[in-house]
Order: C-alpha cells, then structure tokens, then sequence
C-alpha cells in the first residue's frame, strides 16, 4: 500500500524533489501549490493547486488523505505557510520537515535588512535606480517612493506598486550575462533583492558591475521543525518515514497465518 506523502511547493527543490519522490517504491507524492502563479511551473505527481484554509483546516486535510510526512519545500519567505504547516502537522501528529537551502553569506557593499519596509526606508541612501527583485507581493512597500524601479515578476503587478516604475515579465533561471546586460541598460545602481539562497547570477553581476545590494534577510524556520538543506536530504528523511510506518514483515506474516 502506497503511502501519501504531502509535499507544499512552489520552488525548483519541490519539484526536483516530488520527481524524485514519484519513483520511490510505497510513496504515493502529492505536491501543493498556492495558486498565486497564472501558470505555474507543474511538478511530477499529484498536484493540488490552493490554500487549505488555514492550520486547522490542513490539519483535517492530512487526516481524510491518511498523509504520512509532510516536506515543506515553499519560498523561504512564505512565512505564513510554513507556519501553518508547523501548526497543523503537530495537531494531526505527521511528521514534518522544512527543505530550505542554505541562505546568503553577506558581502562586502551589501546591506542586509529584516523586512521590506526597513529596506524601503534605507534605499534613498544607496542609489536613485532600483532593480527590484522581491517579487510583486511585496511592492507596496514601495508604493510612497520617489525612486526610479525596474520589478522583474512572472505576471504582471498589480496596486499598489511604486509610482515611476518599469516591469520585466520573465521567469529564471537567469544568466551572469543577461543580468549585467540588464543592469548595464537601465543604468541600475542598487539591487533590492530578498535573500532566497543559492546561486544567484543577480548578485554575480552586482559584484561584477560594482552594484551595491539591498539584501531583506528570510524569516526564521518555525521552532523545533527539522531543517533538511538539500533534495537529497528530503528524499531520505521520506524514505525514513514512509518506512517507519509501514507494516514489519514479522507482524504482517503473523496476521496472514490463521490461527488452529
């Protein structure tokens, strides 16, 4: 019997991870995702596109679908999610674990923050054209700024969003080159940008083209959930837990014998 294992989406690691996950032997993958992407990029398996209502409602959800591990693989910076994954698998007592990469080492020229505000508040001090990198969600922080911005999303923003802008419809992976050409044309002289982890060919051409960064640091993994940093790392935490829940050979031997 193939058991259910809910994996919450919506990054390239969740993807890689519910591929890997669909040849796994007794895993039946089922991958979340939020809906706040026109066409999302479709992971192998199973795919649940939506909230759930919040940690309770998730909760239930775990219990009708007999979920056996949950993988948050969401943004780092989908803070509320993660939040109500934490909540809602203690109360349906599944096993949850948070596949985040590594975040970020600060550089020299950068100046890390803790919310989109503060780094809107320090922005008139670094430079007068923004390239912002933070994702449309976040652009009312903005909104009041006399600064030139270039906002690069997969779908178009939407109100509030800063007053002399320019948009950039494009979805990554991007490379050094293209992203030094971007600068380059739009005369860009800071980089906002939030600190997702991993390579970033944005951050390669800021260093490159002498840009300083404006880095909004991630929020904190929920307390006491196990971090895993790598795909790999998921995949075998899953193994590990499917297979504690599944029946011992001992036990369903006893149970095919009748008794005389």
């Amino acid at each position: 019997m193939d058991r259910t294992v809910l994996v919450l989406g919506g990054t390239a690691e969740a993807r890689r991870l519910a591929s890997g996950l669909v040849g796994e032997p007794g895993v039946h993958v089922v991958t979340s995702l939020a809906g706040r992407v026109r066409q999302p990029l479709l992971p192998e398996g199973e795919v649940r596109v939506g909230g759930f209502g919040g940690p309770d409602a998730l909760a239930a959800w775990l219990g009708e679908h007999g979920v056996v591990a949950v993988v948050d693989a969401t943004h780092p910076f989908a803070a509320r999610i993660s939040a109500n994954a934490a909540a809602a698998t203690a109360a349906a007592g599944v096993p949850l674990v948070v596949l985040r990469r590594p975040g970020w080492v600060p550089e020299p020229g950068w100046t890390v923050v803790g919310s989109l505000d503060a780094a809107a508040a320090a922005l008139p001090g670094l430079g007068e054209r923004v390239f912002l990198t933070t994702g449309r969600g976040g652009l009312a922080a903005f909104a009041d700024s006399d600064l030139w911005f270039l906002v690069r999303s997969i779908d178009a923003p939407t109100p509030p969003a800063p007053r002399r802008m320019e948009t950039v419809l494009a979805r990554g992976p991007f490379t050094v080159a293209d992203e030094r050409d971007l600068l380059r044309a739009h005369a860009i002289d800071v980089l906002v940008t939030k600190d997702s982890g991993g390579p970033a060919a944005k951050l390669e051409a800021a260093r490159a083209e002498g840009v300083p960064v404006l880095v909004v640091a991630r929020p904190p993994v929920p307390a006491e959930v196990e971090v895993v940093e790598t795909v790999a790392g998921a995949r075998s935490w899953v193994r590990d837990t499917v297979a504690r829940c599944a029946p011992s050979t001992s036990s369903a031997s006893a149970r095919a014998i009748p008794s005389t």
